[in-house]
């Protein structure tokens, strides 16, 4: 029996991928303790005849608080998305897979995940991307 790599498997790597590409090409940028620290300087030194608007202050820090929480939950959310794609390739070990152009097969020794998505390692020691085109056999 012949089965193709799952979507799931698919899905999840295009996901951890483009999520890789995003915070690669991303510039840099203010944390959220270096903001504080910004913040308190700011005010530390702020003119006192003429003091902050504390409504524009609060409302910067809640509007940079939303952010940190945001990058915090995408964060959360790809070490799931790691974690599920893991689980699924880890149902691979033992069965014979080949890859999409057939020239390399083998028994799965072993799976493991990095940015650019699952790698299943052969008994034989080569290895195999899991991807769309991969077949797996029983």
């Amino acid at each position: 029996m012949t089965v193709t790599s799952t979507t799931a498997v698919t899905n999840a790597t295009a996901t951890t991928n483009s999520s890789a590409t995003s915070s690669s090409s991303s510039t840099q940028t203010l944390g959220y303790d270096q903001f504080l620290t910004l913040l308190v300087t700011e005010m530390k030194y702020q003119d006192p005849t003429k003091p902050m608007d504390p409504t524009q202050t609060v409302s910067q820090l809640a509007s940079f608080s939303s952010v940190e929480q945001a990058v915090k939950t995408n964060s959360t959310l790809t070490s799931i998305l790691n974690s599920n794609l893991l689980t699924q390739a880890s149902s691979f070990i033992g069965k014979t897979i080949s890859s999409s152009d057939g020239k390399v097969s083998g028994v799965v020794a072993s799976v493991s995940t990095t940015s650019s998505g699952a790698t299943a390692t052969l008994t034989n020691g080569s290895t195999i991307s899991l991807g769309s085109g991969v077949t797996v056999s029983q």
